[in-house]
């Protein structure tokens, strides 16, 4: 499926509603894995910019352990090809007011050090933001020990090769050891926690409260299509869940709350792309992003398309939003706002 999306034709259509539908569940910025194709990596920039979704745009990077038909050619070509994406953008949105582009090595065992190497330079040379896979599974661990040997770990990997920093975003993060967590910790890393996907291709359970109290920053992912659902509302859900079968293992402070999942939701995740000072609260002078949320009453019509969420009038405000988390959709998403910009009217 991937590799078809080389065909511009149906990367518009494939990227197109992928927007539209992120967007229709609220979701005002993302950060997107493209493919290895310059020009369908472009098209979802030019998308992304025309729909109005704030939008992080990763050309994927990978040389090696790949099928022959989807790989670059070269570390050389690789490079080359995202320096072109990052020329595009730099075209289409020169102050990166809405689209930024991120570089994006795959994962460590899809990338040769060669390739890794120039990737961190890239970084070091432009400043431009990283974000790749980490310790999402436990053969992924071992594969990462035999073809990295001269490494002391997975984080060392990127550590060693320059991609490892304040503006690097870890997905998933879930195998990590304590020497690991401190080296995050001491370069300022982020980390992307996607627990629907975790749970649905049985990778593990994050330990996010651990990782929160060593002073990690931590925003929510959807991963798709390892996760089912591009809604971040649903990882809001599931990272309730997870927390609660980390606490099932004999740590019951793993459980986070419904403030704390909401938190990782917006403001966590907007520390996790450095985009702290401009969105994922209300402030004054921040950015105007936002979503109108509906809860419709039990005294009206039943069976109109709003949602699971019944409102009988006696709930508090906390119960209201605990409603909302556990059983709202984006029926109830009303209306969505980027930088002031109405991108999504569910009466329309």
């Amino acid at each position: 499926m991937e590799s078809s999306l080389a065909s511009e034709s149906r990367a518009k259509t494939v990227y197109s509603r992928v927007i539209q539908r992120t967007l229709s569940h609220g979701t005002t910025t993302a950060s997107y894995y493209a493919t290895i194709s310059v020009p369908s990596t472009n098209l979802l920039a030019d998308l992304c910019l025309s729909f109005g979704q704030r939008a992080f745009i990763g050309r994927v990077c990978m040389d090696t352990m790949s099928p022959d038909y989807y790989r670059d050619e070269s570390a050389a070509s690789a490079l080359a090809d995202t320096k072109a994406t990052i020329s595009h953008i730099s075209k289409i949105d020169p102050t990166n007011a809405l689209i930024t582009p991120i570089i994006t090595p795959r994962f460590a065992p899809s990338c040769s050090s060669a390739l890794m190497h120039s990737l961190g330079a890239l970084h070091k040379e432009t400043n431009l933001p990283v974000q790749t896979h980490i310790s999402e599974n436990k053969k992924e661990i071992e594969l990462v020990k035999e073809l990295f040997p001269q490494h002391e770990s997975y984080t060392h990997v990127y550590d060693d090769h320059g991609l490892l920093g304040s503006k690097t975003i870890l997905a998933h993060a879930i195998h990590l050891s304590e020497e690991e967590v401190n080296l995050i910790k001491k370069r300022e890393g982020k980390i992307s926690h996607c627990p629907a996907s975790n749970s649905a291709i049985t990778s593990g359970t994050a330990k996010v409260r651990m990782l929160l109290e060593k002073g990690i920053e931590i925003g929510l992912g959807t991963d798709m299509s390892g996760g089912y659902s591009p809604s971040i509302l649903e990882a809001v859900r599931q990272a309730l869940l997870v927390s609660r079968h980390v606490a099932m293992e004999g740590d019951d402070n793993a459980k986070l709350s419904i403030e704390e999942v909401l938190y990782l939701s917006t403001k966590g995740g907007a520390k996790v792309i450095g985009l702290d000072d401009k969105i994922g609260a209300f402030g004054l002078g921040m950015e105007w992003d936002a979503q109108l949320i509906g809860l419709d009453r039990v005294d009206e019509p039943f069976g109109r398309d709003s949602g699971m969420v019944d409102i009988f009038g006696w709930e508090t405000w906390e119960e209201k939003i605990a409603k909302w988390v556990f059983n709202g959709d984006d029926r109830n998403t009303l209306a969505v706002w980027v930088k002031g910009r109405l991108v999504h009217d569910r009466k329309a």
